[in-house]
């Protein structure tokens, strides 16, 4: 089977939309991207920054695929598997249009992809790939984050204020809780920002694209549950010392000292692998 040829041979985006009727649902954080050019842009940026010329022998999954142009643009980069996770059962009718050109190369899964179980063991290498509902963009991260040795890579789109906060340096308004965990869990590159223009209906807010790699040294699930209870408690009070918010830990000027930080610092200003070496004294 050609498979560019199968998915070229289907009807526009903008037609396939006009004809099944597909409103964009805002309970769903639906925000649909048609331009062919940018879905494509995503896939070939992706596939550069990992030195791949395809997803052959890979197996891609989908969080949300609406009308389908990421799938349709990731379907053209040859994956031997493509799994789309979609609620929306309007949207899983123009899936079968596209399973249909593509056969069992494609499969659909309606559910909700919080409740989706992504890590199953397989032996194709797995990519996840998303326009990112808006609604669950953080809580999907953070369970791929704690599974994130099972995956080649992540290529994810983001509403720009949450891809700042994954990106954002210490001693930056932007640096939290998930710039830790994404941060000491993955290797992340800025791929490109989308304005709101690029997208029907347009949101209100700029957008951007960001591929996750696994990092050499991954962390065991229970060390990111302690980082998650250590760095919400500290950025609860991020603009509080330390020695504030964690003034129940017991000898924490002694550890502070242990890990080259003090008790008067504030969260933003200390680093992703000083809060892995407190979490990891105080839990």
């Amino acid at each position: 089977m050609d498979i560019r040829a199968a998915i070229d041979s289907l009807p526009s985006l903008r037609l396939t939309v006009d004809t099944k009727g597909l409103l964009a649902k805002k309970a769903l954080g639906q925000n649909f991207l048609l331009d062919k050019n940018i879905t494509d842009k995503i896939i070939n940026l992706s596939l550069k920054n990992q030195s791949l010329d395809s997803f052959a022998g890979a197996h891609i999954f989908e969080v949300g695929p609406g009308p389908g142009g990421l799938t349709r643009s990731a379907l053209r980069a040859k994956p031997a598997k493509m799994t789309v996770i979609e609620l929306d059962e309007r949207c899983i009718d123009i899936m079968r249009d596209i399973q249909t050109k593509t056969g069992n190369v494609l499969e659909i899964i309606n559910q909700d992809a919080l409740t989706y179980d992504f890590s199953f063991a397989e032996d194709l290498p797995k990519h996840i790939i998303s326009n990112l509902p808006y609604n669950i963009s953080v809580p999907l991260l953070t369970k791929w984050l704690y599974n994130i040795g099972a995956y080649q890579s992540l290529t994810l789109m983001f509403q720009k204020e949450v891809a700042d906060r994954i990106l954002a340096p210490t001693r930056n308004k932007d640096y939290g809780r998930l710039s830790v965990l994404a941060q000491l869990q993955c290797k992340i590159t800025h791929l490109f920002d989308l304005n709101p223009e690029c997208f029907t209906p347009a949101p209100k807010v700029w957008s951007s694209v960001l591929l996750f790699r696994p990092a050499p040294q991954l962390l065991e699930a229970k060390e990111l549950t302690s980082l998650e209870k250590l760095t919400a408690q500290c950025f609860s009070m991020r603009r509080k010392m330390i020695r504030q918010s964690l003034k129940v830990v017991k000898n924490l000027d002694s550890v502070c000292a242990k890990i080259g930080i003090t008790p008067t610092m504030r969260p933003e200003e200390i680093t992703p692998p000083q809060f892995l070496q407190l979490a990891r004294c105080i839990f």
